[in-house]
């Protein structure tokens, strides 16, 4: 799955206007699928609470471990990221994670999808 992003990451970067920074590939391949990009690290209390959020909802999501992926790493640096969890989704960016923060983004970027009951 991991490899897969990263393959559509390559191939649709391009077809954007503007610098191929790794920001703007990266937001390129998050615009262009319904899958969340999330730049995390395997101790964060924060990540592990999106990850579990994620997959209870049946989010589909991609994560970049930036201790762990020396790629994943300079991207992350290149966009500027302080902190983890770092999440995209289309062209809007969360630094941390909460539910109420990510339901709003979600929807902004026009998606229609429930929460499911606990």
């Amino acid at each position: 799955m991991k490899y897969f992003a990263l393959v559509v990451l390559l191939f649709l970067g391009p077809a954007y206007a503007g610098t191929n920074t790794p920001e703007t590939l990266l937001l390129a391949q998050a615009d262009s699928s319904q899958y969340v990009v999330m730049y995390a690290t395997s101790w964060c209390p924060y990540c592990r609470k999106a990850r579990k959020f994620f997959r209870e909802q049946g989010v589909p999501y991609v994560e970049y471990d930036i201790e762990k992926d020396a790629e994943a790493n300079r991207v992350y640096k290149a966009f500027g990221g302080n902190g983890v969890p770092v999440i995209f989704f289309r062209k809007r960016r969360m630094d941390g994670f909460s539910v109420e923060g990510f339901i709003q983004i979600y929807y902004s970027a026009g998606m229609r999808w429930f929460v499911r009951q606990r």
